[in-house]
Order: C-alpha cells, then sequence, then structure tokens
C-alpha cells in the first residue's frame, strides 16, 4: 500500500524515489497498476487514487507518491505488428505478446500494418504498411551474434566469487571438463556435455560463475536474455538463435548463456501463443544439431523457476544436468562479504560475522548492496574509508531497500 503525499510536500522530497508510469486504474481508482524504467511493474492500493490517470508520471518514494510532469518520462515507442482493429483498441504483437492498446482512430490502420506506438501519448506512427523484419538483408546477420557476446576487459578468476565451495566445484569440474578436454571425450567415446541449468533464486551468482568458467577456459561467451530474445520485430527470434548458435559453433569453445530461460521456453500447451511455440521448437533443434558430436559449444540456462520449463529440453542429450543454486549458508554469506569487500577502504575491524548472521535468506546480490549503502554512508560524512558504523546502517539500508522491492514484488503479483 502506497499512500499519496499531502499537497504542501514538494517534489524534492521525493529524489531518491523512483519514477513510475501509470498503466492502469481499477476499483474507482483505489487500485492503480504502475511501471518503473527498469520496466519492473507494480500494483498499488490506496483510499484514493482518482486524481491519476493511465498514462500519467508518478514519483514513488518511501513517505508515498508524488504527481510529476509527464516530461519527467522518457517514452520510447514500441514496434507492433496490427493483428485486428477494434473499437477504441488495437490488437497487437510484438515477438510472442499479443496485447491490446488504446487506439484514437485519427490514424488509419489496416492488420498486418507494422506501426510505433507511445504508450503515453498513444501516439501511433506508421512504419510500413505490412509486417517488417529488423534484418531484412543477410549482411545484417553477420554481426547479430557479436550483439550477445561478451569480451571480458581482463581475465576472471574464481576469488571473485564467494562462497558455495560445492557448488563451483561441481560447475567448473562439468563445463570445464567438457570444454577444455574434447579430445579426451572423444577418445573415451562418452558423449559430450550439450546442457546444463543452473537453477536457483535470483541474485545466487548463477550469470557470474559461468562468466568466470568462461573466462577461465578462454571461450566465447554469449549472453541471451530470456525477454531480450523474444524480438521487438515479428518472427526473428528464431532467425537471432540460430545466428547465435552458428557463430559459437565456429568457436574453438563457447558458452551460450540463457538467462530467465524460463520466461522463453516454457511449457508448451494448446493455448501457448504459436511464436513461443516456434521459438522453443527451435532451440530444441539448434541443440540437437549444432556441432552435435564435437562437444566445443555447451549451453548453460539459468532459471529460479525449474519446473516451469518445456520437458522436452530436459530430455538426454539436452540439458542433462542441473546444479543447484541455492540461498547462500552463514558461512557462504561471511565469505561473499569478505570478498565484495575485498576492493573497499575500510577502517578497523568490520562486524562481518554479525552481518552474516542478520542476513538469512539474502541472496548474494542483496549481500553486494550491502557494500554499496555503506560506501554512501561513508562518503556521506567525508570519509574515504567504511568504518564499522557505517558497515552496521549499510545493513538497515540495504534491508529497507530489501523490504521495499518484497512489497513491490508481492503486490504486482
Amino acid at each position: 500500500m502506497v499512500s499519496q503525499t499531502e499537497p504542501e510536500q514538494e517534489i524534492s522530497e521525493f529524489a531518491s524515489g523512483n519514477l513510475a508510469l501509470v498503466l492502469a486504474t481499477k476499483q474507482r481508482g483505489t487500485e492503480v497498476t504502475v511501471r518503473f524504467r527498469n520496466g519492473n511493474e507494480a500494483r498499488f492500493t490506496h483510499d484514493d487514487y482518482s486524481t491519476i490517470k493511465r498514462g500519467d508520471v508518478i514519483l514513488v518514494g518511501n513517505n508515498g507518491w508524488v504527481k510529476v510532469p509527464k516530461s519527467a518520462w522518457q517514452e520510447h515507442p514500441v514496434v507492433y505488428v496490427v493483428r485486428r482493429v477494434l473499437p477504441g483498441r488495437l490488437l497487437v504483437e510484438a515477438g510472442s505478446i499479443t496485447k491490446t492498446v488504446p487506439y484514437s482512430g485519427e490514424e488509419e490502420l489496416l492488420p498486418g500494418y507494422t506501426i510505433e506506438y507511445f504508450e503515453i501519448s498513444e501516439k501511433v506512427t506508421v512504419l510500413a504498411e505490412a509486417p517488417i523484419r529488423a534484418l531484412d538483408h543477410r549482411d545484417s546477420y553477420q554481426d547479430l551474434a557479436s550483439q550477445f557476446e561478451i569480451n571480458f576487459e581482463e581475465p576472471l578468476g574464481l576469488e571473485r566469487f564467494g562462497g558455495y565451495k560445492s557448488v563451483v566445484q561441481r560447475a567448473n569440474e562439468i563445463l570445464r571438463l567438457q570444454l577444455d578436454q574434447q579430445d579426451s571425450i572423444k577418445a573415451i567415446g562418452a558423449r559430450p556435455i550439450r546442457g546444463v541449468i543452473f537453477s536457483g533464486p535470483p541474485g545466487t551468482g548463477k550469470t557470474m560463475l559461468a562468466q568466470i568458467i568462461a573466462s577461465l577456459s578462454q571461450a566465447k561467451f554469449f549472453v541471451i536474455s530470456g525477454p531480450q530474445i523474444v524480438s521487438k520485430w515479428l518472427g526473428e527470434s528464431e532467425e537471432i538463435l540460430r545466428s547465435i548458435f552458428e557463430a559459437a559453433s565456429k568457436a574453438p569453445k563457447a558458452i551460450i548463456f540463457f538467462d530467465e530461460i524460463d520466461s522463453v521456453a516454457s511449457r508448451r500447451s494448446e493455448d501457448t501463443h504459436e511464436a513461443s511455440n516456434r521459438l522453443v521448437a527451435q532451440l530444441l533443434t539448434l541443440m540437437d544439431g549444432t556441432n552435435k558430436d564435437e562437444g566445443n559449444v555447451v549451453v548453460v540456462a539459468a532459471t529460479n523457476r525449474i519446473k516451469e520449463i518445456d520437458p522436452a529440453l530436459m530430455r538426454p542429450g539436452r540439458f542433462d544436468w542441473e546444479i543447484a543454486f541455492d540461498l547462500p549458508d552463514l558461512d557462504d554469506r561471511y565469505e561473499i562479504l569478505h570478498r565484495n569487500g575485498a576492493s573497499i577502504a575500510s577502517v578497523g575491524d568490520l562486524p562481518y560475522e554479525l552481518v552474516a548472521e542478520e542476513t538469512e535468506g539474502w541472496s548474494g546480490a542483496e549481500l553486494g548492496a550491502i557494500w554499496t549503502e555503506s560506501m554512501i554512508c561513508a562518503l556521506r560524512h567525508g570519509a574515504r574509508a567504511v568504518s564499522s558504523d557505517d558497515f552496521i546502517e549499510g545493513l538497515e539500508r540495504a534491508a529497507v531497500n530489501r523490504e521495499q522491492k518484497r512489497k513491490g514484488s508481492s503486490n504486482a503479483d
């Protein structure tokens, strides 16, 4: 629940708040759905939200919210293909997503048109009178995979990764064995390791560990965000996947890392969108066919909802292996705090044990936020090193922020 500010409260009081775009209001104005700039959505309830409407911009702070000029929200158009023109609305498609958006009727539209749509102004611009693709020419695909490749500026080592000793040992064993000993695996006659699932809550270091192992093996590293691969351009997600797998197959060693794979490879059913089914089918084909017997490409997929992944991906020869990243235990938290603070100037003995004990249930990313808050506390009073008091205050501030995020996620659900 978020309360509205009193009229005399100034926007400056909310300088540390988050801008949000109002997507909808319901229940006679007592419920509002908003989208923050990072793409997350949340739903708030209050006695009266009648002063705001869809398209308004608000600044949400610890003490409530305040309406701000729409110009505060930097608006970017979304590319859609029109599927149907309805009274006052458009049925549109972007990748595997189909939705309706308000439509004034000022611009004459027909099914199949490709448009740019502005969510605040509801302005529509026609790009073409037919579905178009961002990559109409084969030349465009040559550089496509490079957009998903991460080049490490300096080598990464396991000293950057705190805690999770058994997880690190297992992942290092499976992935590096496959990448670094391809000839030995062939000589033995064993089937190459094609896919590994990293399962566990967000913020537990799944992406970081995959990056470190790629760096240690001197392997190319491609990162694909689940929501990102669902292209805003009609029908291109499958071709993006093909381009990435093709580029990886030409490298001596490569890891293709899928973040949030459950968002694009969920269980198929009669109700699943056709584009989603095509994307899953394409991924299955690529895992079965791309250098299948060479073993130079390993696909690693991260998820916190493993039961929602299409069962076909879990069959032998695809994602055969699962490594679970649970929330860090006490010893892990202590080590993570130490590793995160290794490069940060501090003074005196910091209460690592106390902070580790007070953060049961926290992820590695949430523990890292304690150091960020601690540095802010130190800089605020002119210090150049983090003290014990700064560390404790950093914990308290990180705990407040963590609770706010959890409440926002709960409201969004």
